[in-house]
């Protein structure tokens, strides 16, 4: 039986083989703004998530959803949920997009939890007003600022299961996933970052390595 009760994944580049923003800006024509935004280093992150969702006003949500699902998972991701399932092991999505994309997708996989930013929308029309997750605007152990904090997510996540966080894994690839990665009773980098990858118990290229950790 495994001593692990959770497993948390990161969405895009770690459950999602892209990241489905980009897919969406390269279709749509925006990329240049999108990059541009997200590589302004004298802004907050949370303040950068805001900034992108205002490229998004004006467009359908339901064609961004159509377009979402075209990007793939990785593979043996649904192999490995109906796993976790089997040894009742619960799993969530804490992701920096959208709570409708992470719906989604949680819903295809069959993962239990899904926290995400809501983007706002009128009569099914993306207004650029974003609902950002991290209400209360949590810093992370290293001080910065994202539109969701993934180490929160987790902490209330294992609370609300009745379980401690070295109970739980987390998976993830960028800088927004450090602090659920380092909080997690195993944090692992998955296709990383190298700062994501010196706060990780195992890094991998590989995310076959759950089967071998449950």
């Amino acid at each position: 039986m495994s001593k692990f009760k959770l497993v948390i994944f990161d969405m895009d580049g770690t459950l999602l083989k892209d990241k489905g923003i980009f897919v969406i800006a390269e279709k749509k024509g925006f990329k240049d703004e999108l990059i541009r935004i997200l590589r302004n280093d004298s802004m907050e992150f949370y303040k950068r998530s805001i900034e992108v969702a205002k490229l998004l006003k004006g467009y359908e949500k339901q064609e961004f959803l159509d377009i979402f699902r075209t990007v793939p998972v990785q593979d043996s991701i649904e192999k490995i949920i109906k796993e976790l399932r089997k040894k009742n092991i619960k799993t969530a999505i804490a992701t920096d997009s959208y709570q409708f994309f992470a719906d989604d997708l949680k819903q295809r996989l069959k993962i239990d939890y899904a926290f995400a930013n809501k983007l706002l929308t009128n009569n099914g029309v993306i207004t650029g007003e974003l609902e950002i997750h991290n209400k209360n605007l949590v810093k992370d152990f290293n001080g910065r600022i994202y539109s969701i904090c993934k180490s929160h997510v987790l902490e209330q996540l294992c609370t609300d299961l009745g379980i401690t966080v070295n109970q739980a894994i987390a998976v993830g690839d960028g800088r927004v996933d450090i602090g659920m990665i380092k909080k997690a009773g195993l944090g692992i980098a998955f296709n990383a970052l190298d700062e994501v990858k010196s706060y990780a118990d195992i890094v991998t290229d590989d995310i076959n390595v759950l089967l071998e950790l449950i």
